[in-house]
């Protein structure tokens, strides 16, 4: 399990990769939870954890690089609201 610190140490990369692995591990302990044949259902539970840090933190650098991108921009180049543009059409 990682933790939190553990997860945003990590590359992109890397974080897909853990991101990818949980998916299909939660999918084959799901797979054996149907037949009968998980002994630790717990797992499920700490899997799906997994999954939601490392889509949180895929979503946080997301977001970071968004408005990164976003502080680049000239301060002179204010785009029109929307009701400015349907006024001019």
């Amino acid at each position: 399990m990682a933790s939190d610190a553990a997860i945003s140490a990590i590359t992109d990369a890397e974080l897909v990769k853990l991101h990818d692995d949980a998916k299909k591990e939660l999918f084959n302990l799901r797979f054996q939870m149907a037949t009968g044949q998980l002994e630790n259902t717990a797992r499920l539970s700490v899997v799906r954890k997994e999954v939601a840090r490392a889509k949180t933190e895929m979503r946080g650098r997301e977001i970071s690089a968004a408005e990164a991108l976003a502080g680049q921009a000239p301060s002179g180049a204010e785009k029109k609201s929307a009701a400015e543009n349907e006024s001019d059409a």
